[in-house]
C-alpha cells in the first residue's frame, strides 16, 4: 500500500524480519501451548489464545511505528502458534473415530482458504486513501480471532483430558454430549463405553511408559536408537516443506512476480494472488489420492515437478530479467512454473508435511514427536520469512535455484529414506524401521485392555448380539 511504504520506508532485511517475526512467535506459541494444554483445560488454553492473538492484532492495526507492527506481530503469531497445537488436538479429541480424518482435511482447506481470503483482502483495499487501505485488513483479524474467543464457551471440555485428569464420569457425560446422548443413554451405550475405555487405554500406555523414566528423558529418548530415524523423518519432511519455497511465495508473492517480468500493481497483485488460489485448489485432489495413491509416489512426483519449475524460472530470470518487455511469452511461461510448483506442493508436501509426523510414531510417542516436527515447521518457517528479501534483493536467479536444489534434495529423501506409510500395520511399520518400540506399545495396550475390561466388553456385547439373532 502507498500510504505504508510512504510512511515506514523499509529495505529487504526489515521487510523479512517483519514477515518472520510472527513465525517466531508461533514457534515459541505452540511450545509453550504443548505444554500447558495438559495441565489446563483444553477451551481455556484456546480461549486464551485467541487473546493473545487478538491484542497482537490490535497493536498490528493500531500501529503508529514499524516497532509497534513488529511487536504486535510476534505478539499474534504466539497466538497463531498456541492456535495451530491446540485446534486440531482439541479436534481429534472430541471428533468421532469415523469423521476425524475429514475433519482434519477440512482443517487443512480452511487454512488455504484463509490464505486465499487475506490476500484478496488486501488487493481490494489497496487504493483506499490514507492508513484504512492497510489498517483495514489488519483489523479484520478480529473477525475469527473474536468468533474464536466467544466459541470456546458452547465448546465441551476435551473427553480425553478428562480421562487423563480421572474424571471419568465428566468424560462420559461430555462423550455422551458430543455423540448426541442424554446422561442415561450414555452409561448404557456400548460404543460410548468402548471410545471411553480406549481413552483409558491411551492415558494409562502413556503414564506405563513415563514410570519407566522416560518423561524425564523425552528428547533424548527421540534421538535414541529405536526412534532416530522416525524422528529425522519427522524434522526432515517439515524442512523441505518450507524450503521448497512455498511460503516465500504466498508471503512475497508479489515481489517474487515482479522478479520474473510482470510489471503493473494490479497484474502484480493479481498473478501472485493466484498462487494461493491454486494451492487451494489443490488440496482436493491430494483428499481424494493421498492413501490411494500412497505417500511416497506423491513426494517424489511432487518434489520432482517442483524442482523442475524452479529450475525453469531461475533459467527464464537468467536469461530474460535484462529485457522482459521484448519476452512477454517467456514471463507467463515463469508464471505458468509457478502455478505449477504450486499445485505439485498442494498435493504432496503441503498435506502430507501433517500426515507423515503423526504416522510413523507409535502411539506413547506421538504427541512428543509430532510437536518435534511442528518446532521444525516454524524455525524453518522463521528462517525462510527473514532470508527471502536479502536473497531477492541479491539475485532472483539464485533465489529459485537454491529453491530448486532444496526440492531436488527432497527428492531422493522421499526416494531413498522415507518409507511408504499408507496402510501400514503397527507391526509392519516397526520392521520398516528396524525397532520393536511400536511392538512394545502393542504387547502393553493387550495387557491394559485385558486388565481395563475391553475384552469382558466385547465379548459381553458379541454374546448379546448372538442372542439377539437366534
Amino acid at each position: 500500500m502507498n500510504d505504508f511504504v510512504t510512511r515506514w520506508p523499509i529495505g529487504p532485511w526489515e521487510k523479512g524480519l517483519m514477515t518472520a517475526v510472527l513465525e517466531l512467535g508461533a514457534l515459541f506459541g505452540a511450545i509453550t501451548s504443548g505444554i500447558l494444554a495438559d495441565k489446563y483445560c483444553r477451551r481455556h488454553s484456546i480461549f486464551f489464545a485467541s487473546i493473545i492473538f487478538c491484542l497482537g492484532s490490535g497493536l498490528q492495526c493500531g500501529a503508529q511505528s514499524l516497532n509497534d507492527l513488529i511487536i504486535g506481530r510476534a505478539i499474534g503469531g504466539f497466538g497463531v502458534g498456541a492456535l495451530s497445537m491446540l485446534s486440531p488436538l482439541y479436534m481429534a479429541e472430541i471428533s468421532s473415530p469415523e469423521l476425524r480424518g475429514s475433519l482434519m482435511a477440512l482443517e487443512q482447506l480452511a487454512i488455504v482458504l484463509g490464505v486465499v481470503f487475506g490476500f484478496w483482502t488486501g488487493f481490494l483495499t489497496r487504493h483506499i486513501a490514507g492508513s484504512a487501505s492497510w489498517r483495514i485488513p489488519l483489523a479484520l483479524q478480529f473477525l475469527p480471532g473474536i468468533s474464536l474467543c466467544l466459541g470456546c464457551f458452547v465448546l465441551p471440555p476435551s473427553p480425553r483430558l478428562l480421562v487423563l485428569h480421572g474424571c471419568i464420569d465428566d468424560a462420559r457425560k461430555t462423550l455422551g454430549k458430543l455423540r448426541l446422548r442424554t446422561p442415561d443413554e450414555a452409561k448404557e451405550d456400548p460404543l460410548i463405553q468402548l471410545e471411553l475405555l480406549e481413552m483409558q487405554i491411551n492415558v494409562a500406555l502413556v503414564r506405563r511408559k513415563a514410570k519407566d523414566g522416560l518423561s524425564r528423558e523425552t528428547w533424548t529418548t527421540l534421538f535414541g536408537r529405536e526412534y532416530v530415524r522416525r524422528t529425522l523423518i519427522g524434522i526432515m519432511i517439515m524442512f523441505f516443506q518450507q524450503w521448497s519455497g512455498i511460503n516465500a511465495l504466498l508471503y512475497y508473492g508479489p515481489t517474487l512476480v515482479e522478479s520474473i517480468g510482470m510489471r503493473g500493481d494490479t497484474v502484480t497483485l493479481l498473478v501472485s494472488g493466484g498462487i494461493g488460489i491454486v494451492q487451494f485448489l489443490a488440496v482436493f485432489p491430494a483428499i481424494i489420492f493421498l492413501d490411494r495413491w500412497g505417500r511416497k509416489p506423491l513426494l517424489k512426483g511432487g518434489s520432482a515437478i517442483m524442482a523442475v519449475s524452479h529450475f525453469m524460472i531461475a533459467i527464464l530470470i537468467h536469461l530474460f530479467q535484462d529485457d522482459w518487455g521484448s519476452n512477454t511469452i517467456a514471463a507467463w511461461v515463469a508464471v505458468f512454473c509457478m502455478y505449477i510448483f504450486t499445485a505439485a506442493y498442494g498435493m504432496s508436501f503441503g498435506p502430507i508435511g501433517w500426515v507423515l509426523p503423526s504416522e510413523v510414531f507409535p502411539l506413547s510417542m506421538r504427541s512428543k514427536g509430532v510437536s518435534l516436527s511442528t518446532a521444525s515447521n516454524w524455525t524453518n518457517n522463521f528462517l525462510i520469512g527473514l532470508i527471502t528479501p536479502p536473497l531477492m534483493e541479491m539475485s532472483s536467479a539464485a533465489t529459485f535455484i537454491i529453491f530448486a536444489c532444496a526440492c531436488f534434495g527432497a527428492y531422493l529423501w522421499s526416494n531413498y529414506v522415507v518409507p511408504e506409510t499408507a496402510g501400514v500395520s503397527l507391526e509392519e511399520m516397526d520392521a520398516v524401521f528396524g525397532s520393536t518400540a511400536g511392538q512394545e506399545d502393542r504387547k502393553w495396550t493387550f495387557e491394559l485392555e485385558r486388565e481395563l475390561g475391553l475384552h469382558a466388553l466385547i465379548k459381553g456385547l458379541v454374546a448379546s448380539d448372538a442372542l439377539r439373532q437366534e
